[in-house]
C-alpha cells in the first residue's frame, strides 16, 4: 500500500492524501486550502479533474479544507462521506443556489466500505464539524489510520473512541493543527457552556453570538446556555437550515424555544417554512440569544431602532487568529459603538497535545506522518519513540 501526501503535510488544510494498491487508487480528503478565494488554480494531480483515475474519495468531514475540491472532481469518481454531513452541506449549498455533490454512498461508524482492493472503516469522531470520521485503511497485509480532525474535548466521549480504534497499525496519519500554539490545552465545550451561562446571567441587555453556523456543538453550547438563563434562541435561516438537516435532536426552529429571522425580506418565501420565526418587532418584546455572522451589521444598526443595546453583549466565538483580519476588526469596531461589550469564549475543534499522547499510545503505530500542522517536529517530543517522518513514504 502506497501513500502519497499530495497537499496538506506542511500546513493547515489542503488535504489530499493518496492510498494506491497496483490495483486500486483512492484519495482521502479532497481539501481546498485555508485561504483559497475561489479564483486559485487546481492542483495538478492526473485523473481527478481532467479524468476518472480515482476509483474513490472517501471525505472525513464537511470543512471545505477537507471537501472543496470535491466539488470540481471529474464526476465519474465516486465520492463518499458521511450522511448527516451530506445533508448539511446540501442543506448549505441549496441556500447559497449552488450545484451540490452527489454521493456514492455513505460512511457509517465502523462499517468497511471496499473499494477495488483497499478497505477504509469509518470511526465516528469529535470535531467541531459534526459527523466527522476518522479513516482506517487496509490493503497489502497493510494498514494505515488517518486521524482527519479531531478533538477530545467535545460532546462526544473520546474515550469510547479510543476503545475501539485498531492498534499497532503500520502507519498513523495525524493531524497536529495546535502543534504551533504552544502550551495549548483546550477547554471543553461542557465548560465553555458554564461560562456562556455565567455571562449571560450577568447581562441585562441584548446577547449576540458570532459563530459559525457549520459548528454543531457551539450551536448546542449556546442553546443550552440561552434556556438556562430563560432566553430565546434565534438562528439566522442560513444557520437554522443546516441545523435542521443535522438532525431533529440540534436545536432548529421546530424546537419550541428556538426562533428563525432573516436580514434581507428576499428571503422571507424560505422563512415561511419555519413556524417559529422572529420579526424586529417580536425580537424587542423578549430576551434573546442571536446567532449572527459578521456580515450583518446593517441588520445589527437596523435594531437599534427598535432596541436599546445597553448592557448588551457580543460572544466573539471563532479562532483569535481571525480578529487580526480587516474585515473583522472592522465589525468588532463598529459593534463597540452600537454599545456591545466583546467577550471571547471559544475552544479548538482540534486535538491539544494530551489527546494527541492519548491517540498514539493507543493506537500504537509503526510509524508516523504529520499533516494539517506547521509545526510537524513537535511530534518528535510528543511520540519520540514512533518512526517519524516529514516526507510522503
Amino acid at each position: 500500500m502506497k501513500v502519497h501526501i499530495h497537499r496538506g503535510q506542511n500546513q493547515i488544510g489542503g488535504n489530499i492524501i493518496e492510498i494506491a494498491t497496483a490495483h486500486t487508487k483512492i484519495l482521502l480528503d479532497a481539501g481546498l486550502e485555508l485561504n483559497d478565494n475561489g479564483r486559485q488554480a487546481l492542483p495538478d494531480i492526473r485523473g481527478l479533474f481532467d479524468y476518472a483515475g480515482y476509483d474513490a474519495i472517501f471525505i472525513s468531514h464537511y470543512h471545505g479544507d477537507h471537501i472543496g475540491l470535491a466539488y470540481h472532481t471529474h464526476k465519474d469518481i465516486p465520492i463518499y462521506l458521511g450522511e448527516a454531513s451530506y445533508n448539511i452541506i446540501q442543506a448549505a449549498d441549496r441556500y447559497k443556489k449552488i450545484r451540490t455533490l452527489t454521493p456514492k454512498g455513505f460512511l457509517k461508524h465502523r462499517q468497511t466500505i471496499t473499494v477495488g482492493d483497499i478497505s477504509v472503516t469509518p470511526y465516528l469522531c469529535d470535531h467541531s464539524a459534526f459527523d466527522s470520521y476518522m479513516l482506517f485503511c487496509e490493503a497489502d497485509d497493510e494498514t494505515l489510520l488517518y486521524t482527519g480532525d479531531f478533538r477530545s474535548n467535545g460532546r462526544k466521549s473520546f474515550d469510547a473512541l479510543l476503545n475501539v480504534l485498531p492498534q499497532n497499525v503500520d502507519k498513523l496519519l495525524c493531524e497536529g493543527t495546535t502543534l504551533s500554539r504552544g502550551n495549548y490545552v483546550a477547554v471543553r465545550e461542557k465548560e465553555l457552556e458554564k461560562q456562556a451561562v455565567d455571562l449571560f446571567r450577568q447581562t441585562s441587555g441584548p446577547i449576540f453570538v458570532l459563530q459559525s453556523s457549520m459548528n454543531i456543538d457551539r450551536i448546542v453550547t449556546m442553546y443550552r446556555a440561552a434556556k438556562q438563563c430563560n432566553r430565546i434562541f434565534l438562528e439566522e435561516l442560513y444557520m437554522a437550515d443546516i441545523a435542521t438537516a443535522a438532525g431533529i435532536n440540534i436545536p432548529n426552529p421546530n424546537f419550541t424555544d428556538v426562533y428563525a429571522f432573516i436580514t434581507s425580506p428576499t428571503k422571507y418565501d424560505m422563512l415561511t417554512k419555519y413556524e417559529h420565526r422572529a420579526e424586529k418587532s417580536f425580537l424587542s418584546k423578549k430576551p434573546f440569544v442571536m446567532c449572527i455572522r459578521n456580515s450583518m451589521l446593517p441588520y445589527l444598526k437596523s435594531l437599534t431602532r427598535n432596541m436599546s443595546f445597553e448592557n448588551g453583549l457580543l460572544v466573539y466565538s471563532f479562532w483569535n487568529g481571525y480578529r487580526e483580519t480587516d474585515s473583522m476588526k472592522f465589525f468588532l469596531s463598529e459593534c463597540e459603538k452600537l454599545g456591545l461589550k466583546i467577550v471571547t469564549l471559544h475552544t479548538s475543534g482540534h486535538a491539544d497535545e494530551k489527546a494527541l499522547k492519548r491517540l498514539i499510545a493507543t493506537v500504537k503505530p509503526k510509524a508516523l506522518l504529520p499533516i494539517h500542522t506547521e509545526n510537524a517536529e513537535r511530534f518528535r517530543e510528543i511520540a519520540p519513540e514512533i518512526p517519524f517522518t516529514t516526507a510522503p513514504p
